[in-house]
């Protein structure tokens, strides 16, 4: 099998390994220093000879985890400056027209990399899949809203990401004309965000949301009001000038500050009414910017953006519990302060029985985690399905219900442990070491028959039946509606 191929900024030498070919670290646009730090990708500069595509590149400046959740989830970090880069693994660079399926990580657009090993592709290979991992700018460098820069240079890093897979993926072996988009977390809501966009039209074909949907977007002046405080506490001026001649280590530093600040109580006199009172959705997001993103993502598609792709869309049961069990905050969470989301979200105190009986909920942590899991995940997924009902392209939907024994089993069915399983991958920090092998065969399978032929094996989603696939061991089943009694609290709201 060959190991080198010809992309259009020059040729490039892979390494067979496992039954496959794998071509590691290819630029897919130039490095984002200097002044390029706040301005959109261009293309990567041509190289003479063979470029060796042996090793994971460079990964975009980031922090790392809370000690907590750094022990759960494992992160690589790689120095260096080409790091808008990417991977493929193929079956066979020889081959022609092969499906192909291009992963955005997830990470609250602060972390994460498309070189984790939770994501090595290698089972999406063996199965006939030419699968794509990347990175692209993160936290500040990615969303930051200058006076003199464009917004949204993460997504901007997305689609030229997408571009090189439509200009260059024949000579892997892949179909242009096939291309799945995938991702997690923010992966997904990226995902969901390409969805609405003209800018993206046509450089993909399908679309998985993992754990995200069409929400995660903030209005241009929230944000600019984040970025202003966090260039005051730097002590320069809001603009690429101001910004560009922080040292990265000062940069990551303030950014962790300002979004752990706004995890709590944020004083209105610093952020201002709006934002004291939550409505940024994460401190560094896409934004409404009236260029890339001319409106909220849910508005376009409900007005039929997106309605020619075929999506397939989920959540774990148990999302929120990642973010609360870890440290022992959800045992900290008073009786008030869980019936006080309620309220917040419009729900009432009232809702809060009707969230116990029907998930079990023991504790105030318990309540608190279940009803900011539909609130942040859930419900917002169901909305994204809701605005497609009349879309010609299908919809299918499912819930990851396995609960990892990790942690004397209190994480539940939590964020981001689906993972391994769509990958074929191990992630025993938060699988644990004996994860179902045969729930794993099953939900990668039905990954790679979505991709295929659009179809991932159960029936499609309306807002009839709901009909989702309940991915759980020993049995996995399509069921009608899950969490009805609570999804129909939020009927009328989070629209």
């Amino acid at each position: 099998m060959r190991t080198e191929v010809d992309t259009r900024d020059g040729r490039v030498r892979g390494v067979a390994e496992n039954g496959v070919v794998v071509f590691r670290g290819l630029p897919y646009a130039a490095p984002p220093v200097g002044p390029a730090r706040f301005r959109p990708p261009t293309s990567p500069r041509p190289w003479e000879g063979t470029r060796d595509a042996g090793a994971f590149g460079p990964t975009a400046p980031r922090s790392r985890y809370p000690e907590n959740m750094d022990a759960l989830i494992s992160e690589r970090f790689i120095p260096g400056d080409d790091y808008l880069n990417l991977n493929v693994w193929t079956p066979d660079p020889g081959a022609t027209g092969l499906p192909v399926m291009v992963w955005i990580h997830g990470g609250a657009f602060t972390n994460g990399s498309g070189s984790e090993p939770v994501y090595d592709a290698t089972a999406f290979a063996r199965d006939g899949v030419v699968a794509v991992t990347f990175n692209y700018r993160l936290g500040v460098e990615g969303f930051a809203v200058l006076e003199d820069a464009p917004a949204n240079l993460g997504l901007l890093d997305q689609i030229a990401a997408l571009e090189w897979v439509r200009d260059n993926i024949a000579a892997f072996g892949g179909d242009p004309d096939r291309v799945t988009v995938f991702g997690e977390s923010a992966g997904a809501m990226s995902v969901a965000t390409l969805l609405s966009l003209p800018r993206a039209r046509g450089l993909f074909h399908r679309a998985i949301a993992q754990s995200g949907a069409a929400n995660a977007v903030n209005q241009r002046d929230d944000a600019a009001v984040v970025t202003r405080v966090l260039a005051d506490r730097l002590g320069v001026a809001p603009t690429t000038e101001g910004l560009a001649g922080v040292p990265q280590d000062r940069m990551l530093h303030a950014q962790a500050q300002v979004s752990l600040e706004l995890q709590g109580l944020p004083d209105p006199a610093v952020w201002g009414e709006r934002i004291a009172a939550g409505v940024l959705f994460l401190p560094f997001a896409p934004v409404v910017d009236g260029e890339l993103i001319t409106q909220r993502p849910i508005d376009a598609i409900r007005a039929g953006a997106g309605h020619d792709v075929d999506l397939l869309f989920g959540t774990t049961t148990d999302e929120h519990r990642l973010f609360l069990v870890p440290g022992g905050l959800i045992d900290l969470i008073p009786e008030e302060f869980a019936v006080g989301l309620l309220t917040q979200a419009g729900l009432g105190p009232e809702a809060a029985e009707v969230y116990r009986q029907a998930t079990g909920a023991v504790t105030a942590g318990d309540l608190f985690a279940a009803v900011s899991t539909d609130q942040v995940f859930r419900i917002p997924a169901q909305r994204m399905a809701e605005a497609r009902a009349d879309a010609p392209a299908a919809t299918f939907g499912y819930e990851f219900a396995w609960r990892t024994p990790v942690l004397g089993g209190r994480l539940g069915a939590c964020h981001a442990l689906e993972l391994p399983f769509v990958f074929g991958t191990s992630a025993p920090t938060l699988t644990g070491p004996d994860a179902p092998r045969g729930l794993a065969e099953d939900m990668h399978a039905a990954w790679v028959r979505f991709a295929v032929t659009g179809d991932p094996g159960w029936p499609r989603w309306d807002p009839d039946t709901r009909a989702t696939m309940r991915f759980d061991h020993p049995v996995s089943e399509v069921v009608s509606d899950p969490g009805a009694r609570t999804r129909r609290l939020w009927d009328g709201r989070t629209r």
